[in-house]
C-alpha cells in the first residue's frame, strides 16, 4: 500500500538533517516514475562529488531535470502526473540572488507552478533562520528571503516537515 501525501509538502532541516533522504522517502512511496529537479550547480569538485553522492543513491525510475534557476518552468515542463522532488530551495535562491533576478517574483511564480502541478510535489530548503545574524548584508537579505519564501510556502502546503538529526517532526 502506498502512503497518501499532500499535493505540496515542504521539508526543512539543517545542513545534513537528512532532508533529500526523507523527501526521497515520501516520492518513493508513490509509484514510479518520479521527477527529481535539482538547483544545485557545480562550481567545484566538492559540490560535483556532493551531486554525484545524490545522484547515486536515486534510483533509475528518477528522471532528473537540472533547473538553477528556472524552476517554475522546470515543474510545469513535468509529464502530466509525475510526483516531484525538488532539492533545493535555497540553493535556487542562492542562484537568483547571484543572477540578479527578482526573487519575490520568482517565489510567487513557483508557489503558481507548484498550485498548477498535476501531480504531489515535495520542496526541500535548508532552514537558515536558527543561528546568529549575519555580520553581512547580502547574507541577512539571504535569510530574510529564504525565511519570506519559506513562509510562503508552508502557508500553502499541506505538509510542512522539520528534519532533526535524520529525524521528522510533523509540523503541519
Amino acid at each position: 500500500m502506498t502512503e497518501s501525501i499532500p499535493h505540496l509538502t515542504l521539508v526543512l532541516g539543517g545542513a545534513r538533517s537528512g532532508k533529500s533522504r526523507h523527501a526521497e522517502a515520501l516520492i518513493e512511496a508513490l509509484p514510479p516514475p518520479w521527477a527529481y529537479i535539482a538547483t544545485a550547480q557545480a562550481w567545484d569538485d566538492e559540490m560535483r562529488a556532493r551531486i554525484a553522492e545524490h545522484r547515486a543513491r536515486r534510483s533509475p525510475d528518477w528522471l532528473t531535470l537540472d533547473a538553477p534557476l528556472d524552476l517554475p518552468d522546470a515543474i510545469r515542463r513535468l509529464p502530466e502526473g509525475r510526483p516531484v522532488l525538488v532539492d533545493c530551495l535555497t540553493l535556487w535562491l542562492t542562484n537568483l540572488m547571484l543572477a540578479e533576478q527578482d526573487t519575490v517574483a520568482a517565489g510567487a511564480a513557483l508557489i503558481a507552478a507548484c498550485a498548477q502541478a498535476s501531480a504531489p510535489i515535495v520542496l526541500v530548503s535548508n532552514e537558515v533562520g536558527l543561528g546568529i545574524v549575519p555580520d553581512n548584508a547580502l547574507a541577512r537579505r539571504f535569510r530574510d528571503e529564504a525565511g519570506r519564501l519559506h513562509q510562503a510556502i508552508a502557508a500553502r502546503a499541506g505538509r510542512v516537515v522539520f528534519m532533526v538529526a535524520g529525524l521528522p517532526m510533523q509540523v503541519k
